[in-house]
């Protein structure tokens, strides 16, 4: 197949990928000049038993635990579908914000269903790229042409509703998978229409190899940088400098709006939080520790990032679109050259943080480590094989997640091929989960009823609507507890 573009969007039961999962997907192929290449899909993924979905997510979305039961594809199926109907060879995979969220779920949604989580976004020349950090740095950058949104108070904004209304695009039903994909496919048209160099530049910087060349400990050089850790203050993009080795084959910048002197003198005195702090660390001074964050951040080259040479600056007034001046970047890297045990401060501070929390069960625990080749080709016996296969069927995983994996995949999937213990720690296991999922659950619970009961609806939806889904949350409630629950 030709090089071809395939926009999509989630719609999920919550935040996390570890805890939650895909409730609808939706996309849409197009050639490069953004032609439809056959027609949207518009798909719904079955919620397991083992669920209880956010209700403050069910209230935006409106989409049921019983409408994906009744209209909706199996996860099995939903990966089988991403593998073979939208995986094809020469695509790039586009979304918004999709490499921090949406390909998260889809990565841990192919784990649990044994299919390798990685190689839907490499293999067979297919990439990913993420439109939001292109829109971020088209708005900083090279705004000319496009109408750009702002919040009630003034601060600029790039969420998709209000960039899809700034520009007269169609765009109803936002927080709908399928609305979401076309308003995304009509933004991409209007930043290469308006600004087709820097389009094409992004595009071509979505291959980590590429941001390899521009941003390099052995050779480095500031560069620009769009991220959503900056400051709407100055369009979300600054110029950044390599300093040090990050962990997991990252490298941590400096932000060179800032004086490393300046950094230091807060510190000793005792006003960097006031000066430089998060909002939540001038909220809680006395919890907040001082780790330099986001002025020194991780940059990971395999995350599509925004990043740009210095030269894109000289033309159009770049320098005094993102409120920097050369010579302001040049006195800030010669202090931060002079300060190497700050450097090695930093990198211990923000390399010593704790890593991913630890997994809870092998569902949550694709970051745990890699699989062999040996299992993933197990892996794939799993996929081919059904009920009556699967029931006599112990393979000899090396890695222990498999095991418990395999257990999980036969109850949703062929739970006739379970034995009776099987049956016993799959009930036990899907137990201890809606356990820890159940506070919380609750606790939202009953602050939507209160607001139901003083009228207030959630977003466009009509207080009927809303109290609609929370009926049927707490339907699906009742129906996961069980009598014995």
């Amino acid at each position: 197949m030709a090089e071809s573009f395939y926009f999509y969007d989630l719609e999920t039961s919550g935040l996390d990928p570890r805890v939650d999962r895909v409730m609808q997907f939706a996309g849409q192929r197009t050639d490069r000049n953004f032609k439809p290449i056959g027609k949207p899909s518009n798909i719904l993924v079955e919620l397991a038993d083992d669920t209880l979905p956010s209700p403050g997510a069910i209230m935006v979305t409106g989409i049921t635990p019983q409408a994906t039961k009744q209209d909706g594809m199996s996860e099995r199926e939903f990966c089988d579908f991403i593998m073979n109907e939208i995986a094809t060879p020469g695509t790039t995979i586009i979304g918004y914000n999709s490499v921090r969220f949406d390909d998260e779920f889809i990565r841990h949604t192919l784990w649990r269903n044994f299919y390798d989580p990685y190689e839907w976004q490499w293999k067979d020349k297919r990439s990913r790229w993420d439109l939001l950090d292109v829109v971020r740095m088209t708005r900083a950058l090279r705004p000319e042409g496009i109408e750009w949104p702002v919040t009630s108070d003034g601060r600029s904004t790039n969420r998709l509703e209000l960039m899809t209304k700034c520009n007269n695009i169609s765009h109803e039903h936002a927080h709908d998978a399928l609305a979401d994909v076309v308003a995304l496919i009509e933004v991409s048209k209007l930043i290469k229409a308006k600004q087709p160099q820097l389009f094409d530049y992004l595009y071509g910087m979505r291959d980590k190899r590429a941001v390899q060349k521009l941003v390099s400990l052995k050779a480095p050089q500031p560069f620009v940088y769009a991220s959503g850790r900056y400051s709407s203050q100055f369009e979300k993009t600054t110029v950044a400098y390599p300093i040090a080795e990050g962990k997991n084959k990252t490298i941590l910048v400096f932000d060179l709006r800032y004086d490393v002197e300046d950094l230091l003198a807060a510190e000793k005195d005792g006003t960097y939080i006031e000066k430089y702090g998060s909002f939540w660390q001038k909220e809680n001074p006395k919890k907040a520790r001082i780790d330099f964050s986001p002025i020194v951040k991780p940059f990971q080259f395999n995350h599509c990032p925004a990043v740009a040479p210095l030269g894109v600056l000289e033309k159009d007034n770049g320098w005094e679109k993102i409120q920097l001046t050369r010579e302001e970047v040049e006195r800030h890297l010669d202090n931060l050259r002079k300060h190497p045990e700050f450097i090695k401060r930093v990198k211990k501070i923000i390399n010593d943080k704790p890593a991913y929390p630890k997994a809870i069960d092998a569902e949550s625990a694709l970051y745990d480590g890699f699989i062999d080749n040996r299992d993933m080709m197990l892996c794939s016996t799993v996929r081919r094989n059904g009920t009556e296969e699967l029931s006599n069927y112990h393979p000899p995983f090396s890695d222990e997640r498999l095991a418990e994996l395999l257990l999980h995949y036969k109850a949703k999937n062929y739970p006739d091929s379970l034995a009776a213990d099987e049956v016993e720690m799959w009930e036990k296991y899907r137990r201890e989960r809606l356990a820890r999922q159940e506070t919380k659950f609750i606790a939202e619970m009953e602050k939507i009823q209160k607001d139901l009961a003083n009228n207030k609806a959630f977003g466009s939806k009509t207080v009927e609507e809303c109290s609609y889904l929370a009926e049927e949350l707490m339907l699906w409630y009742q129906s996961l507890r069980g009598a014995d629950y």
